[in-house]
């Protein structure tokens, strides 16, 4: 099975300021309490560090919006595998590096890792309209298309949909049913297209039934 990763764009928070931005620790605190957060981030790290994430919880948050544009770049020009590596080099710098992505600079030196072209990053950077449309498109389509309000949300196969943290187990379930899936798809294709071998005049109807299949 030939798995691809797609990321797609969510702000859980639109209206932060760009660059900087806020206290990380101070936001939290005010969003969910001092007291959970206290019990939140211990477990937190310990499951981080299984995975190895040194999770940090300092630092500052600014605007993502920017993040996502050059998100949605490096597929444009690398496809899954170059979004993907731009995307953990962003998660890196802000979980465990302290670092904002709200500002270029850091935006800069998540490209740069990942091998992104200067000139496609100085673009980005000087040029605030490049990518926004598609970045704003997305955001819309697939948040109403999946009543999506919080993340993670993973789709798999524009069918199946996952929302949240998620045992191996439930992925391995739906992988399971998409190799049953094709199988299934693939034996009725065989059917259509042996009645369409052997029929001298299949209908209009018939013909757009497999198409669409």
């Amino acid at each position: 099975m030939d798995i691809q990763v797609r990321w797609r764009p969510f702000q859980l928070n639109d209206g932060l300021p760009k660059g900087k931005g806020l206290h990380k620790m101070e936001m939290y605190h005010e969003k969910f309490g001092a007291a959970r957060m206290a019990a939140m981030i211990p477990q937190m790290k310990e499951v981080g560090q299984t995975v190895g994430i040194n999770f940090s919880y300092d630092g500052f948050i600014g605007n993502t919006f920017d993040s996502h544009r050059f998100i949605w770049k490096a597929r444009e020009i690398g496809g899954s595998a170059l979004q993907d590596k731009m995307v953990e080099a962003l998660f890196e710098a802000y979980f465990e590096k302290e670092q904002s992505l709200g500002q270029p600079d850091v935006l800069e030196a998540c490209a740069d890792k990942v091998g992104m072209p200067k000139e496609v990053t100085q673009a980005l950077l000087q040029d605030e309209t490049l990518g926004k449309a598609q970045v704003e498109k997305e955001k819309h389509d697939f948040r109403t298309k999946w009543n999506c309000s919080g993340v993670p949300l993973f789709v798999i196969d524009n069918k199946y949909q996952l929302s949240g943290a998620q045992p191996v187990e439930e992925f391995d379930a739906i992988f399971q049913q998409l190799l049953l899936d094709k199988d299934n798809f693939l034996c009725g294709t065989w059917v259509w297209v042996k009645i369409l071998d052997d029929a001298s005049n299949v209908n209009d109807g018939m013909s757009d039934a497999l198409q669409r299949d």
